[in-house]
């Protein structure tokens, strides 16, 4: 089944609907405390605590339980259908989230605060964020929307922040507990497992993990077996949380995610009007995250902060590659690695009772190292061969910010603020073109207002202005391309900007909970893939990043949620829209997503036993890029649109015992998320289980 709603239509009248429900709505007496709410405390889009009710941002935010709930394959699976925030899939076990229809380094994400966009994140889909454990989350949280006045470079579209479990315990007695999370999938004959113990008393806590996912090769909707989409991951994680004295806490993190052995299927399969797949061999081997972070924070108040917090970590991220073209018998095999240090001081102060200021400053230096040599199959020599990425190329930045949330009543918060930031970006001379130098600096500002229309509505409204430094990958990526395209580096680029302005509302009652908002985006100066009329001697288009392009962005995101004692029903529904300028010429922008969203209802029948069923959605997109519709992963016809139907029974069998029985797709539909590399699962059976000990 093919659906074709309209999709202005239908995002406008879902929002309309909001505001309508909203009104007419009244607060029961009980709420189910375990679905996240507008009212809920909130830490990215402010740097400190504050309620997302009052933050005048656009937040999305995955809680603790929802995750438990949905046992994801990966950590961006937990957005689907979620406000503002598409995720599309290149190839399986791997992701990106795609937030006001900006994607890659367009956006910035973190774990635990520290920065996981290094100086290789591509501005296009990227394997990186299947680095973090899905099942060692807390929760997710959103900022959508330009956030470079506190984060730097990157944040864009908005910033999606990862933040794991931290061991924190009562009392003076020692205490241990545990948890055993394990899921078993049908569609990719899957299993996924993790063990977590944590120890101590109040203020000493330590906590372990180790986690472990296998995954067959996937079968699509009507019974098709995906070949090249089998891979496994393994991490681990440790954290020590440690308060020597009243008003002060020390905390050591590490954690570890090795993806051995990642087929890409994109490459390996023919696409759309391809006869023959780009390439005989594409392994991401291995792809591994490695991070370390000691933080601390003082609590006491000073004449200068009422909290400090100082962060100093350190992530290495590999991306090694074999690879080999089809029809020949040139091996390439690549070693990558970026090596990011990063500082962060953050202090907050309240001045009087209408002043809370925020300000600090950060400094992070990248390395990359590269290399690259090719094996002959059919003679065993092995040549070196100019690497990805010039080897020992360096991206050092700092930043400086302050804000300040003004309230200038009873009813009107104003918060605004500014950033300088200023980078440091070397590359070495190659025999594919000269040493480079560049030094960019930014300075970025936010005006955000909150007016309370009533205790529990707000009018909310931003303009912002964020940027992003050209990266390494931008500068200095030369080589074979998706879409049959070699790419030659550019020395002289610019950073991009863009600037944002918003408006919604937001209202969190006992029963009733929705948010509607629209944006328009002006992004410009954009680091584009432009074509320079040559061809190689294989007869691949030779491509050069170049700042070439204007993008107009624009769209509505929108969300309800109703509870009343142990019923839960929910939908959401987000519409963009993006049109880019080039060379006198106006065509639809590059990988926006269509219309989409999800629907559903949850029952609770007793303490033990409660039902779901959802619905996630998307409509036909036909507005296609010349990039999309010559990219081998996109229908030119357009992506068809498209419904799943889904249920879930969970069985809380004792209080430490969780089991859930899910199925997914059960029409069993295929289909693909637009931009994806390949389709999604077919009929998918899962049990969940989730043990506290």
């Amino acid at each position: 089944m093919r659906i074709h709603p309209s999709p202005l239509a239908l995002a406008i009248a879902c929002a309309l609907s909001l505001f309508t429900v909203g009104a007419a709505a009244t607060d029961a007496p009980e709420r189910t405390a375990s679905v996240a709410l507008l009212d809920d405390i909130q830490v990215t889009a402010t740097r400190r605590e504050a309620s997302a009710l009052d933050v005048p941002v656009g937040i999305t935010v995955v809680d603790g339980e929802q995750i438990k709930r949905m046992a994801p394959q990966t950590a961006a699976d937990l957005l689907h259908g979620e406000p503002g925030t598409y995720v599309q899939q290149t190839t399986p076990g791997q992701g990106v989230v795609i937030v006001r229809g900006l994607k890659g380094s367009e956006v910035l994400h973190l774990v635990d605060g520290f920065r996981l966009n290094n100086a290789f994140f591509r501005n296009a889909p990227n394997q990186y964020i299947a680095l973090v454990d899905p099942l060692n989350l807390e929760r997710i949280e959103v900022a959508r929307g330009p956030m470079s006045i506190l984060y730097g470079s990157d944040a864009m579209g908005g910033v999606v922040q990862f933040l794991t479990p931290e061991p924190r315990f009562d009392g003076s007695d020692w205490q241990t507990r545990g948890v055993v999370r394990a899921r078993l999938s049908s569609a990719d004959d899957s299993n996924h497992s993790r063990v977590a113990i944590e120890t101590g008393r109040a203020g000493l806590g330590l906590s372990a993990g180790v986690s472990y996912q296998n995954v067959g090769e996937l079968r699509a909707g009507g019974g098709e077996t995906l070949p090249y989409t089998a891979y496994s991951q393994r991490g681990g994680d440790i954290k020590l949380l440690w308060s020597p004295a009243e008003g002060h806490e020390l905390m050591f993190s590490a954690q570890y995610a090795r993806q051995p052995k990642t087929q890409r299927h994109d490459a390996l399969v023919p696409g759309f009007r391809q006869t023959r797949a780009d390439n005989a061999e594409f392994l991401f081997k291995p792809q591994e995250r490695t991070f370390g972070q000691l933080r601390y924070r003082h609590t006491n108040p000073l004449a200068f902060a009422d909290e400090i917090a100082l962060q100093v970590g350190h992530q290495r991220i590999v991306d090694n590659r074999t690879t080999r073209e089809t029809g020949t018998v040139n091996r390439e095999i690549e070693a990558n690695a970026s090596r990011l240090w990063g500082f962060t001081a953050q202090l907050h102060k309240a001045l009087g009772e209408r002043h809370r200021l925020s300000y600090g400053a950060e400094y992070y230096q990248d390395t990359v190292d590269s290399f690259r040599e090719r094996h002959r199959l059919d003679t065993g020599v092995v040549n070196e061969r100019p690497s990805r990425y010039p080897d020992g190329s360096k991206m050092d930045s700092v930043g400086l910010y302050l804000a300040d949330d003004w309230k200038l009543g009873e009813r009107l918060d104003l918060n605004y603020g500014a950033r300088y930031s200023r980078f440091d970006i070397t590359m070495p001379a190659t025999a594919a073109g000269p040493a480079v130098k560049l030094t960019p600096d930014d300075l970025s500002g936010h005006l955000g207002v909150a007016v309370r229309l009533g205790d529990r509505l707000r009018l909310v409204g931003n303009a912002g202005r964020a940027f992003r430094a050209p990266n390494i990958f931008d500068l200095g990526t030369f080589g074979s391309r998706p879409g049959s395209r070699f790419n030659i580096p550019n020395p002289n680029l610019k950073p991009e900007y863009v600037t944002t302005v918003d408006l919604g509302l937001k209202y969190a009652g006992e029963a009733w909970q929705w948010e509607a908002m629209a944006f328009r985006s002006n992004y410009r100066d954009k680091i584009t893939s432009v074509l320079t009329g040559d061809t190689t001697a294989s007869g691949l288009d030779v491509v050069q990043s170049r700042n070439a392009t204007r993008l107009q962005l624009w769209g509505v995101e929108s969300g309800v949620t109703y509870r009343h004692q142990a019923l839960e029903a929910y939908a959401t529904a987000t519409y963009t829209r993006g049109d880019e300028q080039f060379d006198g010429g106006e065509y639809p922008a590059d990988r926006v997503p269509p219309l989409f969203g999800k629907v559903g209802l949850r029952y609770a029948f007793d303490s033990a036993w409660e039902v779901e069923g959802w619905s996630l959605y998307a409509s036909a997109q036909n507005r296609l890029s010349p990039r999309d519709a010559a990219d081998p992963r996109v229908n030119p016809n357009g992506t068809g649109g498209w419904a799943t139907l889904n249920a879930r029974i969970g069985w809380r069998a004792t209080s430490s015992l969780q089991l859930q029985l899910i199925a997914e797709n059960l029409a069993d539909k295929r289909y693909r998320e637009h931009g994806s590399g390949l389709d999604e699962p077919g009929r998918n059976v899962s049990l969940a289980l989730d043990w506290a000990f």
